[in-house]
């Protein structure tokens, strides 16, 4: 390895997304750059260390013994950028700009629009970028500058506000039970076709903190996409759960009641503490806390 010679950071990036993913296509997606890029970048890697960085394996990309090595510098690296890119966005203050929010695909689809367009009218110097995902995108890297989750954040350096809890409850389409009929206690949910998740545990977890010994088999239709789970329940699949704010808004739908309390979602806005007191990010802060409290319906207690 030429020692007199800086790692470039992009060379570093490339490194780091290869060896996470597995693959150069995956890292490719992941950094937003072309394969063929990706491989110039690690071939140039290789180079400048004098030992490659990979090997290669039937299902892959494998660390060498000099990637192994290289893996918690270029990661002490990366923290070390974000806390630098952090700290520098932090110190905006200009009340304009670009704020990435991510939140549920739910939350995304049906809540988000409407507040969204109030922000912007608020708000017209301040572009909004919107990430649709149920999985977690990590504030200390910049993927998201605030969080909608449904649960309490744990993570240091974020600053996190209750915004409140959302009920859920059981519907299912006016045509399902002209067709089915209508059960009123759980027992008569046997004898339905209930719409439930996949590999997301989210559902099951809260039906048996109640006291609902749930199982995944008991839902003859399973998707972990909300969307489809939706289409399906307004189609008259079966018996599905929901935000009650969403499912009350649907004319297609109808609540069921079965005597039995219901989970509910607590509702958490989140942001890194550095990018909190962005004037930016700060107004779009305090316009979603706002608009989310009676847009879900949430309760405080």
């Amino acid at each position: 390895m030429d020692t007199h010679a800086a790692l470039d950071w992009s060379l570093v990036q490339a490194f780091l997304a290869v060896a996470e993913t597995g693959s150069l296509s995956a890292a490719a997606r992941r950094l937003g750059r072309s394969q063929p890029t990706l491989g110039r970048q690690i071939r140039a890697l290789e180079d400048q260390l004098g030992s490659p960085p990979f090997q290669r394996q039937p299902r892959g990309l494998d660390l060498s013994e000099t990637g192994q090595t290289l893996l918690d510098p270029a990661r002490a690296m990366r923290t070390a950028a974000n806390a630098m890119a952090l700290a520098a966005a932090g110190r905006e203050e200009r009340l304009e700009g670009t704020v990435r929010i991510t939140a549920s695909v739910a939350v995304s689809v049906w809540h988000l629009p409407a507040i969204i367009a109030q922000i912007r009218q608020a708000e017209p110097r301040i572009a909004i970028e919107i990430v649709p995902s149920d999985h977690s995108s990590n504030l200390l890297y910049r993927e998201a500058d605030i969080a909608i989750r449904m649960y309490r954040p744990t993570q240091q350096d974020l600053v996190t506000r209750h915004l409140g809890d959302t009920a859920i409850a059981a519907f299912a389409a006016k045509s399902y039970l002209e067709r089915r009929g209508v059960p009123h206690s759980p027992e008569d949910m046997a004898q339905h076709d209930l719409i439930g998740f996949d590999r997301e545990t989210l559902l099951l977890d809260g039906m048996r903190a109640l006291g609902i010994p749930a199982r995944r088999e008991m839902f003859a239709l399973r998707t972990d996409d909300v969307a489809t789970g939706w289409a399906l329940l307004q189609a008259g699949c079966g018996i599905g759960f929901a935000q009650r704010s969403l499912g009350q808004r649907d004319s297609l739908l109808q609540e069921l009641s079965f005597g039995v309390p219901m989970p509910t979602l607590p509702v958490w806005l989140t942001a890194h503490e550095a990018m909190r007191h962005t004037p930016r990010v700060r107004r779009v802060w305090d316009l979603l806390a706002e608009a989310l409290v009676p847009a879900m319906e949430l309760s405080r207690g």
